[in-house]
C-alpha cells in the first residue's frame, strides 16, 4: 500500500514537473489553437446556420364520421384526444415522405437557395442530401413530434418548419381521400340502387291500390263480414258486388302482402345504408386537422451551428494533448527529430 502511494505521488510529481518545464510551449500552443479555431469557425469560413422547431402531437382520430356521427359509444373516437405511439409513428413516416419534401423544395426554391446549379452532376441527389441534413424529424420523450430546420437564413428556417407542419394536414388528408372517395362511390352506388328498388316497389303498391287493394287483411275481414250480412238479407246485388271485390282481393292480395312486407324490410336496409352513405360522404369530402400544434417555429436570433466555444475548447484540448505527446517522445528519444529529418529528406 505504501509503495503504491509513493509511486502515485512520484508519477504526479513527474507530470507536474513536465507541465511546468514546458509551460511556455504549451501555453503558446493552447493560445494559437484557440485563436486559429476561433478564426476558422467564424462566419468567414463556416456559414452559420439558424435553427427553428415546431412541436406537435398527432390526433387519435382520422375519421370525422367516427368521431362525430357514430352512435356506438364503444367505437366512437374522441376528436379532441391526442394520438399514441401508432399515430406518432405514422406522423413521422408522412413527414419524411417525398410528397412533403418535394413540395417544400418547390415552394421555397431550395435548389437555388442551397447554391446547387440547375443541370449540374447529381443535382437531385445533392439537393435531397442537403435537405435531409438540414431538416429532421424526431419523437420527443413525451410522444410529441419535433420538426427541426437548420438554414443560413433564420426566417427561411422558421418558414420551412411551419410549412412542413401545415403540409402534414393536406398530405395525410389527400392520402386518406384517395381511399375514402373510392369507398364513398361504392356505398353511393349501393344506396342509389336500393333507393331505386324501393321506389319501384312503392310504384307497384300504388298500382295495386288503384285496383282496390289497400290493406289486404282488414279489407278481407270487413268484406267477409259484409258478405255474410248481405247473404242474411238476401240482397243479390250486394252479394254480387262483394264477391267481385273479394275476387279482386284474392287475385292481387298475395302480391300486395309480399311487396308490402318486402318494402318494409328494404326501407330498414335503405335507412342503414343511408347512414353509411352520409358517413362516407363526410369522410370523402370534408377535411379534419391531423395534429395539435404545441409550438410554432419562429425566427431565431442566435445561430445554432457552428458553436464556437465548443470548437475552441476541443481544439485547445486536442492541440495540448498532441503537443504533450510530441514533447514526451522527443524527450525520450533525443535523436528522434534527427531520424525524422533523415527519413523525409
Amino acid at each position: 500500500m505504501l509503495n503504491n502511494s509513493t509511486n502515485s505521488y512520484t508519477d504526479s510529481f513527474k507530470v507536474a514537473f513536465f507541465l511546468y518545464k514546458w509551460r511556455k510551449t504549451l501555453i503558446i500552443l493552447g493560445v494559437a489553437a484557440a485563436v486559429l479555431s476561433a478564426v476558422f469557425s467564424s462566419s468567414l469560413f463556416i456559414t452559420p446556420l439558424y435553427k427553428s422547431t415546431v412541436v406537435m402531437y398527432p390526433t387519435s382520430s382520422n375519421s370525422i364520421s367516427k368521431s362525430l356521427l357514430n352512435e356506438n359509444a364503444i367505437a366512437k373516437q374522441d376528436i379532441l384526444e391526442f394520438g399514441e405511439d401508432q399515430q406518432t409513428e405514422q406522423m413521422l413516416q408522412i413527414l419524411g415522405s417525398n410528397r412533403i419534401r418535394d413540395k417544400v423544395i418547390s415552394k421555397f426554391k431550395l435548389g437555388a437557395h442551397y447554391g446547387i446549379k440547375p443541370g449540374s452532376k447529381y443535382e437531385q441527389t445533392r439537393l435531397y442530401n442537403r435537405f435531409e441534413s438540414q431538416v429532421s424529424f424526431k419523437r420527443t420523450e413525451y410522444m410529441a413530434v419535433k420538426i427541426s430546420v437548420l438554414d443560413k437564413d433564420p426566417q427561411m428556417a422558421a418558414d420551412i418548419a411551419n410549412e412542413i407542419a401545415a403540409l402534414l394536414d393536406s398530405v395525410k388528408n389527400d392520402m386518406q381521400k384517395e381511399r375514402a372517395i373510392q369507398g364513398f362511390r361504392i356505398v353511393e352506388a349501393e344506396y342509389l340502387s336500393m333507393q331505386q328498388h324501393v321506389k319501384e316497389m312503392e310504384d307497384s303498391l300504388t298500382q295495386l291500390r288503384k285496383l282496390g287493394v289497400h290493406d289486404y287483411e282488414s279489407q278481407a275481414e270487413m268484406m267477409n263480414q259484409q258478405l255474410a250480412m248481405e247473404i242474411a238479407k238476401g240482397n243479390t246485388r250486394g252479394i254480387n258486388a262483394l264477391e267481385q271485390k273479394l275476387e279482386t282481393l284474392a287475385t292481387y292480395g298475395g302480391p300486395y302482402v309480399s311487396i308490402r312486407d318486402a318494402l318494409e324490410h328494404e326501407k330498414k336496409q335503405l335507412s342503414y345504408i343511408k347512414a353509411r352513405y352520409d358517413e362516407a360522404k363526410i369522410d370523402a369530402y370534408q377535411d379534419i386537422p391531423q395534429k395539435f400544434i404545441v409550438e410554432n417555429a419562429y425566427k431565431s436570433e442566435r445561430k445554432a451551428y457552428p458553436i464556437m466555444w465548443i470548437i475552441v475548447i476541443l481544439s485547445v484540448i486536442g492541440t495540448l494533448l498532441a503537443g504533450m505527446l510530441l514533447i514526451f517522445v522527443v524527450e525520450r528519444s533525443p535523436d528522434f527529430l534527427q531520424k525524422l529529418k533523415q527519413t523525409y529528406s
